[in-house]
């Protein structure tokens, strides 16, 4: 062979060889990716090729599927009451994606997961369509239906626990969205997505999981916690050393409490049932922030939870001076807890204790309901003791029984619970957050911990009261799980 040819020869050598690798590449390495990739839209096609799986409540679905017309996708989906479920179920939408449980369990609900492989490759030999499989989900459809309705047209939030196993029972989030305005991929879906996007109220945020706001005197029961744990206090009904005025350390301003109640040596059950700022405050201080750190990331401050839905992370400040410690131990300065992180501060109280991991999906199940995965409950922490817990109980049924929890009682059922009023905005120029905290006990045990934030920006400044906006909500809430029960 000449020269000429033989440089020809290798040159479209080294292309074949070339055209090799790269497809070689493609298959093997790149594959996952391009498979997935957001502009494939064989994938997409694919994925609304076939109904959905459902998410059920109380053994029912709460979506569905139906066909559609005039697009190569043909099925999208459907949900029933959409808006009071949508802070569960999150979107499966055409046109924008999925978000929350919808798209954490896209392959159960589609049916791609791995772990249904065989089903799948059974279903193909067989001639069967294939079949997405069904999320079953902890929440408890008249405890949701019970913070929605209560919520009503105010902004906020509801979370609701079981504290024995921390399987949420509740999560709701206003205002709302239904999902199923945007599911498809036409132009008004997409002008409805966008309505809803730019809307100031944020209806696609959940509330309950995604803000945090200062959690106010609610954040008190945990400072208690701190005072019993750390043994600044033994005896609850002992009076402590809390002058009035109490001025924080290293200022010379006076931390006030909110009218003329009788904080002045008050004793921890006491300040907890009138809500004493300087009593707490003062126990903040005195424990100082590390210890004060130390019991606020026990309950779980300072770290992202997952439900499986990501729950942004509850602040607890790590750098303060003794009078910025005060404030945060007052659930004021740069405190800050979502509606989750209250409702699991209350669950580990009520729990003696104990704080179990909050999970909101309790199986995964195949087409054929057989089950994929099931959740096992997992202790998360134990923030404080059992004889302590027990303190911190018969504080709060205090309040409820005798201080600023009164709209929480149940006949029959004992109800431990905190109020809060938080000030927010620059020099508390806004209008306060309403809180309330609280758990209902049985005979059986404490079946349900809750966590209530109204944001309302309709009400008087001076009707703005945990215990008065607040309270009710919880109450319903609470009623809907014992009733059940």
């Amino acid at each position: 062979m000449n020269k000429p040819l033989r440089r020809i020869a290798i040159f479209c050598g080294l292309l074949v060889l070339a055209l090799l690798l790269r497809a070689n590449w493609l298959q093997y390495v790149q594959a996952d990716s391009l498979a997935t990739h957001e502009k494939n839209r064989r994938v997409s096609i694919e994925r609304y090729a076939q109904p959905r799986g459902d998410i059920i409540v109380d053994g029912k679905s709460i979506t569905g599927s139906k066909i559609t017309k005039g697009t190569d996708y043909k099925y999208k989906r459907t949900y029933k009451n959409g808006e009071m479920w949508s802070p569960v179920t999150g979107y499966a939408s055409q046109l924008v994606g999925a978000t929350q449980i919808e798209n954490l369990e896209d392959g159960i609900l589609t049916g791609n997961d791995d772990r249904l492989f065989f089903r799948r490759t059974l279903d193909m030999l067989t001639g069967k369509k294939k079949e997405g499989g069904n999320v079953v989900t902890t929440l408890n459809g008249a405890a949701q239906k019970a913070a929605f309705e209560g919520l009503g047209d105010r902004k906020g939030a509801v979370a609701a626990l079981d504290p024995s196993t921390g399987a949420i029972l509740a999560l709701a989030s206003a205002p709302s969205y239904d999902p199923g305005v945007f599911a498809g991929i036409t132009n008004k879906d997409g002008e409805e997505f966008s309505k809803l996007d730019k809307n100031k109220d944020k209806p696609l945020v959940n509330r309950a999981l995604r803000e945090t706001y200062p959690p106010g005197s609610t954040f008190k029961v945990l400072t208690a916690a701190a005072a019993l744990e750390h043994g600044l206090v033994t005896d609850i009904d002992a009076k402590t050393d809390t002058p009035l005025p109490w001025i924080m350390p290293g200022t010379t301003t006076p931390l006030p409490n909110e009218g003329n109640i009788p904080c002045k040596d008050a004793t921890l059950r006491d300040a907890l049932r009138v809500s004493c700022n300087t009593v707490f405050g003062k126990i903040g201080a005195d424990l100082g922030k590390d210890k004060m750190l130390e019991t606020a990331e026990k309950f779980g401050f300072n770290e992202e939870q997952f439900t499986p839905v990501r729950s942004n992370a509850s602040v607890f400040p790590k750098e303060m001076d003794q009078a910025q410690t005060a404030l945060s131990s007052i659930g004021q300065f740069e405190t800050a807890a979502t509606p989750l992180q209250m409702a699991m501060v209350t669950s580990a109280i009520a729990n003696d204790g104990v704080l179990m991991e909050p999970y909101m999906v309790r199986e995964l199940q195949a087409p054929n309901l057989d089950a994929i995965e099931t959740h096992e409950p997992k202790k998360m922490s134990e923030p404080l003791s059992k004889e302590n817990a027990q303190k911190l109980q018969q504080m709060m049924e205090t309040v409820v029984n005798d201080g600023t929890g009164t709209n929480a009682r149940i006949p029959g059922v004992t109800v431990g619970g905190k109020t809060g009023t938080a000030q927010h905005g620059v020099d508390n120029s806004e209008k306060p957050y309403a809180w309330f905290i609280s758990y209902a006990k049985t005979a059986e045990g404490s079946p349900v911990a809750v966590a209530v934030v109204v944001e309302d920006g309709s009400a008087n400044r001076d009707d703005i009261s945990g215990g008065g906006l607040a309270a009710p909500i919880a109450k319903s809430v609470m009623e809907a799980v014992v009733g059940k029960k």
